[in-house]
């Protein structure tokens, strides 16, 4: 029925081949599976058979045809004993599903008479028996896929191809439809389907001939859709021993393993360095407290003390003048005893002891604000340059 001899086919532009030597046969009456990941050589194993493409070498024999020797003006004869199944059902949209079926009888030049008994059989068939009259676009997507094998197998052909023919189907309708090709089957005619649908493959228990990489890795009788075919190729090496024999070692893609993303560590509360003051970068979201601060950032405190928010650090705007910064240097840190500046209006050391951190604070932040008010230039005077 289907025989192919040393078949490679590489297309332009490719540089691996999509069918790399290939042989197989497939006998009258067959149901045959043509399994293997996506891009294997399936489609292109179909689309030799019709004499879609031609071989780049190698023979191919359909139906008692050499298809390297056949003329072109004989093709569409050797067609019309083939039935070809899409997926996307390409059924013409201004035609009703009779019209849709009918057309491939006319275009080979049946009888109206045979047209009109042949019809209405084959829709019965495919259980489309009362649809005769609706269009396309009025039927479920499992309704036109029945529509697509009814017109391929109107003119009972010997042989059906069917590329993918359940792929954009739900698995209900899918069930139909491979039940509908088994039945075809049955009746005498050869099957050659194209599938990834592991379910029906595992259930049906057919001839199964596995693709990878354009070689063929598998070919079993009552087989099912093995675990390979299913998974992503990464590379090939193949070996050609003394006899010519081609083993090839397909190695394929680990399967995904979840879990925990590693992340690099992130310090919780980065710091600026300057040369007399470190400051943190306070968050005062929510509830403000110094927590965030660390110790040198606040001047004057005791190693020992740890600061924690609590009633009287409802108000700290007077802290923000103590941590200000300009493009130049950072405000140095607060020396109350030692420092003239403080000594007018300046709590004395033991007056400092006595308060809580935040008054403290408050109080140091204030003789700052009036420091700086005093050392201001007058108006008017000149600064000098401002880089």
């Amino acid at each position: 029925m289907i025989r192919f001899d040393n078949v490679t086919k590489q297309y332009r532009g490719s540089t691996r081949p999509a069918l790399n030597n290939v042989s197989f046969e497939i006998l009258r009456g067959e149901f045959v599976f043509l399994v293997g990941a996506s891009g294997s050589g399936k489609s292109s194993c179909l689309r030799l058979i019709i004499k879609e493409d031609r071989p780049t070498r190698g023979a191919i024999h359909v139906l008692g045809q050499n298809l390297g020797i056949i003329s072109s003006r004989k093709i569409p004869f050797f067609r019309r004993s083939l039935g070809v199944v899409f997926q996307d059902f390409r059924l013409l949209p201004n035609k009703t599903v009779h019209e849709n079926v009918a057309f491939s009888l006319q275009v080979i030049g049946k009888s109206k008479g045979y047209i009109q008994s042949a019809v209405p059989d084959v829709l019965k068939m495919v259980g489309l028996a009362g649809k005769a009259s609706r269009y396309p676009h009025e039927l479920s997507g499992g309704e036109q896929q029945r529509v697509a094998i009814a017109r391929a197998i109107v003119n009972k052909p010997a042989l059906l191809l069917a590329d993918e023919p359940t792929g954009n189907l739900d698995p209900a309708t899918s069930a139909g439809i491979m039940s509908l090709l088994e039945s075809i089957n049955a009746g005498g005619t050869t099957v050659v389907m194209a599938t990834h649908a592991a379910d029906f493959v595992d259930r049906m228990k057919k001839r199964v001939i596995e693709l990878s990489a354009g070689q063929i890795v598998r070919d079993e009788r009552d087989a099912g859709y093995g675990h390979t075919a299913a998974m992503p190729i990464v590379g090939d090496q193949t070996s050609v021993n003394a006899t010519g024999d081609v083993t090839v070692v397909t190695r394929r893609a680990p399967r995904a393993k979840t879990g925990p993303i590693a992340r690099p560590p992130v310090a919780a509360n980065p710091i600026i360095e300057t040369t007399d003051l470190v400051v943190p970068r306070i968050h005062l979201e929510g509830t403000t407290g110094l927590d965030d601060m660390t110790l040198d950032a606040v001047p004057e405190l005791p190693s020992q003390f740890s600061v924690h928010a609590s009633d009287d650090t409802d108000d700290l705007s007077a802290i923000s003048e103590l941590f200000a910064m300009n493009d130049s240097q950072a405000v140095p840190r607060i020396d109350p005893e030692n420092d003239p500046r403080y000594n007018a209006g300046v709590p004395s050391a033991q007056d400092l002891a006595s308060m809580t951190p935040t008054q403290r604070l408050k109080a140091q932040a204030k003789s700052t604000a009036r420091s700086r008010t005093k050392n201001a230039p007058e108006k008017g005077q000149d600064v000098g340059p401002v880089s």
